[in-house]
């Protein structure tokens, strides 16, 4: 299975066959996740957790015993690094046959926190359930997906642009990059809302968050920019399969932007 075929089969599991994760999984999506890297170079701890041994609830999950949760301090793309680790963790699992999705609310935080070890200054930005997905999915799951229109996703043209944000780019001149950028857009998001913008500025390719209202915390955190750094990694897995050579840099290249519209880092031609 290609990576893009990866990125399109998959998708969020919210009910599950209630089977017992596999010790030879659980051992891997551990090893993988203790491996995870990310463009920051910002230390993540991660930690299997058992929904009956550590009193952890959801109401959106039905049939799954075991979560993968990861805890950071806050610090300048924290939120990025931690989508994009995070993202490397939930490919691999899907690789193995595993479910899993992405939850930041819907689920009994305090208890996680306990159940992570919170120390002071800490963060546990998300969770994901682990198992395999039941035959059919429960009612809720259903019209869940249904409300966010979980299986569908942005035109292209109206993500990705053309050297300035008032051009739309087609996959034809995204050329050797069209396929890292579909792996971008089908990039799983909070409440499918598809933040990321990329503008293609000759083989650079320069990422945005587009700014929608009631995803930033009191104390500044930004749930939006986790969505990006899911972004990136699958454009840089994306471009990797492709044999295509680039550098990660943040370096503003002062484009026009739209309103609420703010920039997040590159990828640059490798020299």
């Amino acid at each position: 299975m290609t990576f893009i075929e990866l990125v399109r089969s998959r998708r969020s599991v919210r009910t599950f066959d209630g089977s017992a994760l596999k010790p030879e999984d659980a051992e891997s999506i551990l090893n993988c996740a203790d491996t995870a890297e990310n463009p920051y170079a910002i230390p993540i701890e991660w930690r299997l957790l058992s929904a009956k041994k550590d009193g952890l609830s959801s109401p959106v999950i039905v049939g799954a015993d075991t979560y993968i949760a990861g805890k950071l301090r806050p610090a300048p793309h924290a939120e990025e690094a931690f989508g994009y680790a995070f993202e490397e963790i939930v490919l691999f699992a899907a690789s193995l046959g595993v479910g899993s999705t992405w939850m930041a609310g819907t689920l009994n935080r305090p208890a996680f926190e306990r159940a992570m070890e919170l120390r002071e200054g800490e963060v546990m930005p998300c969770v994901s359930p682990l198992g395999y997905a039941a035959p059919k999915m429960s009612l809720r799951e259903t019209v869940m997906r249904k409300g966010v229109k979980a299986d569908s996703r942005l035109d292209f043209g109206k993500l990705f642009f053309d050297g300035s944000f008032d051009k739309p780019l087609t996959p034809e001149s995204a050329g050797i990059l069209a396929v890292p950028l579909e792996a971008v857009r089908w990039a799983p998001s909070a409440v499918n809302r598809q933040p990321w913008r990329v503008v293609l500025d000759g083989k650079a390719a320069h990422f945005y968050e587009k700014k929608n209202r009631g995803y930033v915390s009191p104390s500044g955190w930004d749930l939006q920019k986790i969505d990006l750094g899911i972004a990136l990694c699958h454009f840089s897995r994306g471009m990797a399969e492709k044999g295509i050579r680039a550098e990660f840099v943040i370096d503003d290249p002062g484009l026009v932007t739209p309103q609420d519209t703010e920039y997040i880092a590159s990828y640059v031609p490798a020299e």
